[in-house]
């Protein structure tokens, strides 16, 4: 949230600015043995942002509808569309700040940003090869996706007049996942409240986001520092953890999924988890010699939860 030197709220933008940029530089990391990912073609770099801007001098635009420094959300849409043409890096990180840094030169009386952008995944598509037998990836052809995604949020003030990053925090949101044996949930408090039996063997369905800061935002913003941390493969250190232990709790599962996101990559500061217990209920229950079960949607009301950790998490833990 965007506020004056005063404690006072005050900010507007422009949201769903929808940008598909075409061959953006290619980003290229480092492999995690969780993970096959390595990097993007980024032949599609597309973003859907939110923009927003604050500033002392546009107080009185509120209060006397004086819109002689009101840049209009219409030109901040083709300020953003133009400048992501202009963006010479790869990761969306690195796109809000350029965009945000460029405004603020631009506009000297902007005196904050805050922006965010979710990535618009495009995948690749195996098509028939005309040189070979079999199937290769269309460097032309890709399938929009709609589910899990990566996006970030940052904020820019000026300090000694330059825009400098604030803050920030990065994300891979939307993850649905269902894990059909090998968790459990028992030995919680029981009281005349208490209706839920006891689990020893479950399907687990969990809705799951992700966020992560790094310790020096340069890695987040600059992937050929070496640091950059993609979604792609917290996603998929994710897959793992949850494949590979028999959790008592989603609490418990979130938490080694931390540990081991924290331990892969130790120049990021912290991560933070929003979790929803999504698991079916039960119709016809499987056995010890029939594993055929049959589930449905669960009843609206849901159980969620929320845990942040950081590197001394590990240090607490002897790691």
């Amino acid at each position: 949230m965007l506020k004056l030197r005063s404690g006072r709220t005050l900010y507007y933008g422009k949201g769903d600015v929808l940008t598909y940029r075409t061959y953006a530089k290619p980003l290229s990391v480092k492999a995690v043995p969780e993970s096959a990912y390595t990097g993007d073609s980024n032949v599609i770099f597309a973003h859907n942002i939110t923009f927003a801007v604050s500033g002392e001098q546009l107080l009185t635009s509120f209060t006397e509808g004086d819109n002689s420094l009101v840049v209009a959300t219409d030109s901040m849409k083709n300020f953003i569309l133009r400048h992501t043409a202009a963006y010479e890096g790869s990761t969306t990180e690195g796109l809000l700040s350029f965009i945000s840094k460029k405004f603020m030169e631009r506009y000297p009386h902007i005196d904050a940003v805050e922006l965010s952008a979710d990535r618009i995944p495009f995948h690749t598509l195996d098509v028939a090869s005309a040189a070979k037998d079999g199937l290769e990836p269309s460097p032309l052809v890709y399938r929009r996706s709609h589910n899990d995604h990566a996006s970030a949020t940052m904020k820019l003030v000026r300090e000694n007049g330059a825009p400098v990053i604030a803050s920030h925090e990065c994300a891979t949101t939307d993850l649905q996942l269902i894990k059909v044996s090998g968790s459990s949930f028992y030995g919680f408090v029981r009281d005349e409240y208490t209706t839920l039996p006891e689990s020893y063997d479950r399907p687990l369905f969990i809705f799951l986001d992700i966020f992560w800061k790094y310790d020096q935002t340069e890695n987040a913003v600059d992937a050929g520092l070496g640091g950059y941390v993609p979604a792609e493969q917290i996603r998929d250190i994710t897959h793992n953890v949850f494949h590979e232990m028999k959790s008592p709790s989603i609490q418990f599962l979130i938490y080694q999924v931390g540990r081991r996101i924290l331990t892969r990559f130790p120049q990021l500061a912290e991560v933070r988890f929003e979790s929803n217990n999504r698991t079916w209920e039960t119709i016809v229950d499987n056995t010890e010699t029939d594993p055929a079960g049959v589930y449905t949607e669960p009843r609206p009301p849901y159980g969620f939860q929320g845990f942040t950790m950081t590197q001394e998490d590990l240090t607490s833990d002897g790691e």
